[in-house]
C-alpha cells in the first residue's frame, strides 16, 4: 500500500475498515493471521500500518512521517471501554539532560493520534477470537490545552524522579494519566540507569503508557462503534 499523501486520504482508508474483522482485513492483504497475540503482542498495529500505508517501520518517527500522525489501536469491549493500558514509547533512562516536555519524544508521538478502536469481547464479557476482532470507528486526536497540561505534569514528576535515581520507586499509581512501567520481552533485557548516588546499574527498560480513564475519556468524546 502506498503511503498516503495527505490526513484526508488516510482518514478514508481507515474509514473504509471499520466494521470489518482482522481476519477480512489480514486475508484481503494476504497476511498470516496468529492464533492470539501472547507471542504476537503488536500484530494488530503492524496489521493495520501495513494496509494504511504507514511509512515508519522501526525508526524513531510517527507511523505517518510526512503527515505527523502516530497510529494507536486500543482493544475495547462492547461497551467502548478500553481493556488496557496504551503503550506510547519507550522512556529513557539515561542522557535527559537538556530535555524538556517541549522537545520531548512522548510529546511528539502525541502529538496527533490516529486511534483505532479494536473490539475484542463480547457483552457478557467474553473474549472474541483474534479473527472475528472488529475494527471500530477511526479518528484523529490531538491533545487539548488540558490535556497536554495532564501530560505535560506526570511526564516532568516521572522524568524528575529518573533523574533522581529513583526509576526502582516509580509504580503504577504515579501519574494521573501516564504511567511509567517495565517494558521488555523477558526479564533477562536489561538497560542502564542511574541510582541516587549516580552509580550506573542495570535495570528493566521502561516505558510510557496512557491509563485507562484518559483513553476512555478520549473515546467518550470521539466513540463510534460499528
Amino acid at each position: 500500500m502506498n503511503i498516503p499523501t495527505c490526513e484526508q486520504e488516510l482518514l478514508e482508508r481507515v474509514q473504509n475498515l471499520a466494521g470489518l474483522t482482522l481476519g477480512e482485513v489480514a486475508c484481503d492483504a494476504n497476511i498470516e493471521i496468529p492464533l492470539d497475540l501472547k507471542r504476537n503482542k503488536g500484530w494488530i498495529g503492524l496489521l493495520l500500518e501495513h494496509v494504511l500505508g504507514a511509512g515508519a517501520s522501526s525508526r524513531p518517527e510517527p507511523d505517518f512521517p510526512s503527515l505527523g500522525i502516530e497510529l494507536k489501536t486500543l482493544p475495547i469491549n462492547s461497551q467502548g471501554k478500553p481493556l488496557e493500558t496504551t503503550f506510547v514509547c519507550v522512556a529513557p533512562l539515561t542522557g535527559l539532560v537538556g530535555i524538556n516536555w517541549q522537545n520531548c519524544w512522548l510529546k511528539q508521538k502525541l502529538s496527533t493520534v490516529l486511534w483505532v478502536p479494536i473490539i475484542c469481547d463480547t457483552p457478557d464479557k467474553k473474549n472474541i477470537p483474534l479473527a472475528e476482532r472488529r475494527i471500530g470507528s477511526a479518528f484523529l486526536w490531538s491533545p487539548s490545552v488540558e490535556e497536554e497540561q495532564l501530560l505535560a505534569l506526570d511526564w516532568q514528576e516521572l522524568t524528575d524522579m529518573i533523574v533522581l535515581g529513583e526509576v526502582e520507586k516509580i509504580h503504577g499509581k504515579h501519574g494521573q494519566v501516564l504511567q511509567l512501567r517495565p517494558k521488555a520481552a523477558n526479564a533477562q533485557a536489561k538497560t542502564q540507569a542511574f541510582d541516587k548516588n549516580g552509580k550506573p546499574f542495570l535495570t528493566l527498560p521502561r516505558g510510557f503508557y496512557l491509563k485507562i480513564p484518559f483513553t476512555q475519556a478520549i473515546l467518550n468524546k470521539n466513540l463510534r462503534i460499528n
